[in-house]
């Protein structure tokens, strides 16, 4: 039996203080929860300091200092490192405590650290979100879960803290299936909403009166409304990382490969993205395909 989440009792750690992760872990200790954080780089922690959390300086320390541990890292590596490295959160961990990864990663590498936090009598939940930037300042993210029912009901509180959309989508490993989904869908989106504005530039518009028309109707979309204007503006400030997104599409042609699943528009979504980071933008936001676009038909979109 899981025992009940509250801010009055439960203790949370926090692994991973980025773009999205700092944000996240603030709305819990805004909604009461006494917090452990540690990061790769102290100083993306000030943030959540300053409200109240206590630094530790490795994720096994987290981890001993908490009854339920999230993680939001880059890549798959670093989710190894963090959860089941030789100082990581499950070396730390005590017996009946809960690890929360929300990192988007492999679904394999979820049921492994499922298996090895249940020889320690500790769960593991795969909980990958969306909405990037603005939804982890809004509280309005969409997490995905996997894991044990009654572990991920217990969590409600934590969920409600951090996310508007929350769906517990199977066992271990069924929220970064679900997650892989929605990264196939954002990357060929993506494409069209770039070439969509590279087009109206081209032909004379202006972009923001367009935007008026075609978002609110079918062709509107998350990426439409709050990246076309970013793009409009030159604001290629990353809520999301291309270098990251990258590694999220790797993962998802990875996955088709054992499904037996040909999908040429995420293959071309990944190319694309490869050109955005070779021209220099991989730290740059997703949006920034707009760039690499541009130049295939000797825009500057900067210099427009």
């Amino acid at each position: 039996m899981t025992a009940t989440i509250s801010p009055e009792t439960t203790r949370i750690g926090w692994i991973g203080t980025g773009v999205m992760g700092a944000s996240m872990c603030g709305h819990l200790i805004k909604a009461g929860f006494r917090a452990t954080v540690t990061s790769r780089t102290k100083s993306k922690a000030e943030g959540v300091l300053s409200q109240g959390a206590e630094w530790a300086n490795s994720p096994r320390e987290v981890a001993e200092k908490s009854d339920v541990v999230f993680s939001i890292v880059g890549f798959p590596s670093d989710v190894r490192q963090v959860l089941l490295g030789d100082d990581g959160a499950l070396s730390g961990a005590v017996s009946g405590s809960i690890l929360v990864d929300m990192t988007t990663s492999q679904p394999s590498l979820a049921r492994e650290i499922y298996a090895a936090a249940k020889e320690r009598n500790v769960t593991s939940v795969d909980a990958p979100v969306s909405g990037g930037d603005v939804g982890a300042r809004n509280g309005t993210l969409s997490i995905m879960i996997g894991g044990d029912d009654d572990v991920v009901a217990a969590l409600q509180p934590c969920w409600d803290a951090m996310g508007k959309t929350i769906v517990h989508q199977g066992p271990a490993g069924a929220g970064q299936d679900t997650k892989m989904v929605n990264q196939i869908l954002i990357a060929t989106n993506m494409i069209g909403v770039c070439e969509a504005l590279l087009y109206g530039w081209r032909a004379g518009l202006d972009l923001e009166t367009v935007l008026k028309s075609v978002g609110s109707g079918a062709a509107g979309s998350w990426s439409l409304t709050n990246l076309g204007p970013r793009i409009i503006e030159n604001n290629f400030d990353p809520g999301f990382f291309v270098e990251h997104f990258i590694k999220d599409m790797g993962i998802a042609l990875d996955e088709c490969h054992r499904l037996g699943l040909s999908l040429p528009g995420l293959a071309l979504g990944h190319q694309l993205y490869q050109a955005v980071k070779a021209q220099g933008y991989g730290r740059e936001g997703t949006h920034a395909l707009a760039l690499a676009l541009g130049q295939l038909s000797g825009i500057d979109w900067k210099q427009r």
